[in-house]
């Protein structure tokens, strides 16, 4: 490979060079050492910069606490892994606070600058007067907390009418008889072949997985007359619901209705998120919730395509009974979507888009006099106003620092904390790629820096010390 990207000579002297366990680590480790010098250095010349963190047990059965941190450079976003920490005993507040308060001490960075904090919603993150956030507070009194959208989210849907538990509960059931068995995946991936079905497997379902419920029901429901074949052969006791048409309905709107939310949580992730991408995406769904809920009181399914296929199919009329159970789900989610979401943004509508606001709206922001005046003039700049549009919210503010300080630090202090926790969780999965079963004594850090980090390590000066 040296050989076709940097010539023969080149390959020649590095044939040279003894490579060994021990040598590849010491390098790994040399550069990922590079990495966080500069991603120190970075953090401590930004003004203000945010962390989102959560913990994981990996293969070996320790709990792993990764954080991310986001942060101006150049006047620009940047957001970067700053550390993974195994937790050796305990997993408590205190035991998490003083692993990331040990690296701000070692490298020198300032709390008073950490302006916001994004976990879940675990007692050991939140706790009142013992938890993560408060502990930090201690030292970064104006910290601001977020309790993570997409954990906000997923703990929204868990709620349900009794009956359509039941049917969701019987589905798992099902799908853990034919996935828990080889040999019946087997027959039942055979039997899919033979009756020509374009999937043939089903999918297992997982709690802790975001999309695991909506992927689970829409499988089982598009294989459900294969899954009936299977379970009558192997007299399956729950084998019969695949006969009841009000069964099937309710499993149909299910899956529809878990899809959108599926739809909902990937919209949530994603690089660079503030508090007004999440607000839009909840009003939306919340807006949805509500159009659902007047179209299935008149019998109208057309917003849920397979309750939809499966009546038009078999030539069916929605039943009063499912309907009910659907219209008091519906009203349900819109219950804990706003329980939970509620006050996910109030006021700062100027930070949105500043060249929309009227005289009487700046009036009704918590702005001062002086503050106040520079926004309308802002709202008036046409200039700006030709650039907004092509930056993310906080770039923006970041670059008008020099003309507008005031507006700038207020807005860039309000969006700069993270949204969501979507970044440990994608590094979650890298983890749980470099630190397997074959690797499980590993001291992953290094190479999850070099595999996370969005910062090219200065590999032409660490080999010219080699």
């Amino acid at each position: 490979m040296t050989s076709i990207m940097c010539g023969e000579n080149v390959a020649k002297q590095l044939s040279l060079v003894p490579l060994s366990n021990d040598t590849v680590s010491r390098r790994i480790q040399a550069m990922s050492e590079n990495v966080i010098q500069t991603l120190v250095e970075r953090i401590k010349d930004s003004p203000y910069f945010s962390i989102q963190l959560d913990e994981t047990t990996d293969v070996a059965d320790l709990a792993n606490l990764l954080v991310f941190v986001r942060y101006e450079y150049e006047k620009a976003t940047h957001e970067d892994f700053l550390f993974c920490q195994s937790l050796q005993t305990r997993t408590t507040a205190e035991h998490i606070f003083q692993l990331v308060n040990a690296l701000f001490q070692e490298t020198g960075l300032d709390w008073k600058k950490c302006v916001g904090v994004c976990t879940d919603g675990a007692r050991a993150m939140t706790g009142r007067h013992s938890g993560v956030v408060a502990r930090i507070r201690e030292v970064a009194p104006d910290v601001q907390w977020t309790h993570c959208s997409i954990h906000r989210e997923a703990l929204a849907v868990k709620r349900m009418p009794a009956e359509l538990k039941a049917v969701l509960d019987t589905a798992v059931k099902a799908v853990n008889f034919i996935k828990s068995r080889p040999m019946h995946a087997r027959l039942f991936h055979v039997l899919c072949d033979e009756m020509g079905s374009e999937h043939v497997q089903l999918l297992l379902h997982t709690e802790v997985r975001w999309l695991s419920r909506g992927k689970v029901l829409s499988r089982l429901f598009e294989l459900h007359r294969e899954v009936q074949v299977f379970l009558q052969d192997k007299s399956f006791p729950l084998s019969g619901v695949f006969d009841d048409t009000l069964w099937l309905s309710q499993l149909a709107y299910l899956s529809d209705i878990f899809s959108r939310m599926n739809e909902l949580n990937l919209g949530l992730q994603g690089l660079s998120t503030s508090a007004f991408d999440g607000q839009d995406k909840i009003s939306a769904m919340l807006k949805k919730l509500e159009l659902f809920q007047i179209k299935i009181r008149t019998g109208d399914v057309s917003a849920f395509p397979n309750l939809e296929t499966f009546l038009s199919d078999n030539d069916l009329r929605l039943a009063d009974q499912v309907r009910d159970n659907i219209a008091e789900h519906l009203k349900s989610l819109r219950q804990q979507f706003a329980e939970y979401f509620l006050a996910i943004v109030q006021g700062n509508t100027w930070m949105r888009n500043p060249f929309v606001v009227k005289a009487y709206d700046v009036l009704e922001e918590n702005l001062s006099a002086l503050e106040q005046e520079l926004l309308i003039e802002l709202s008036c700049d046409e200039t700006l106003k030709s650039t907004f549009r092509g930056q993310t919210l906080l770039d923006f503010w970041m670059q008008r620092r020099g003309e507008y300080p005031a507006l700038s630090d207020k807005a860039v202090r309000f969006l700069i904390p993270f949204a969501t926790t979507y970044l440990c969780e994608k590094g979650f999965s890298s983890l749980a790629c470099i630190k397997n079963k074959y690797r499980s004594r590993l001291d992953a850090e290094p190479s999850l820096r070099l595999k996370l980090t969005a910062i090219d390590p200065d590999i032409a000066n660490h080999c010219s010390k080699c």
